[in-house]
């Protein structure tokens, strides 16, 4: 997953504070629907918020005015302190091996979204992936994974296979939870971090803002109810 270059649409992680979101970056809900089985099904998009140029999300999860910046993090001292790994996906992941398609996970990633827990699970599927059903599903399951955890790869050219996601900002709501989840960054944004390091630049990437994560800047899903959280 190589680098593009710069683009007009930056997200900067500052100090002990906001993201500053630049390059008019489209700010839109997007909503877990869940599925008869009780997991997470699909994606359902929600309103809109207001073009604007440049604006400040809030990362501490204190602000009043969520999902933007109220200044709380000062009043809260909120410790932003970036603690993510800076090496590539694909230096941390575990692989499937399918007939039909490959998966690869990244345990570093994950944010417990369960939407490869649909049926008998992505990697079920994948290891029945020369059906052509069970590989759809498998990368469909895989497609749905916001922070890019989960990723499916074509068989005969080697080549993720990604979503075709626009360039924006989504705050996911899921009904699981009773809290906001991260932010979801999708379509290659690039994502700067207060030091000026560039993290690697994914078609998905989620971004916490609870405050609470291990893992600053991205989410690790201690956004999540005791009984949803990953597994230490």
């Amino acid at each position: 997953m190589t680098k593009s270059p710069k683009a007009a649409r930056r997200i900067k992680v500052t100090e002990d504070g906001p993201y500053i979101i630049r390059g008019s970056v489209p700010l839109t809900e997007e909503r877990v629907v869940i599925g008869p089985d009780g997991e997470p099904a699909k994606w359902d998009k929600g309103p809109s918020y207001p073009a604007q140029e440049t604006y400040s999300l809030c990362r501490c999860g204190a602000s009043k005015r969520k999902p933007f910046c109220d200044g709380s993090h000062v009043g809260v001292a909120f410790d932003g302190t970036e603690t993510a790994g800076r090496t590539d996906y694909l230096e941390h992941v575990e692989k499937t091996t399918g007939p039909g398609v490959d998966l690869t996970w990244s345990e570093e990633l994950c944010i417990t979204a369960c939407f490869c827990h649909g049926g008998k699970g992505a990697w079920a599927y994948a290891e029945t992936s020369d059906d052509a059903e069970d590989r759809a599903r498998a990368v469909e399951e895989a497609c749905a994974c916001p922070s890019g955890s989960l990723v499916a790869w074509d068989k005969d050219t080697g080549v993720a296979i990604e979503p075709a996601y626009e360039q924006g900002i989504g705050l996911i709501k899921d009904p699981r939870t009773g809290t906001p989840g991260p932010l979801w960054v999708k379509g290659g944004i690039p994502v700067e971090s207060a030091d000026g390091f560039e993290y690697e630049e994914r078609n998905r990437v989620t971004l916490c803002n609870c405050g609470q994560s291990g893992k600053k800047p991205f989410c690790d899903g201690s956004h999540l109810p005791a009984g949803l959280k990953p597994k230490p």
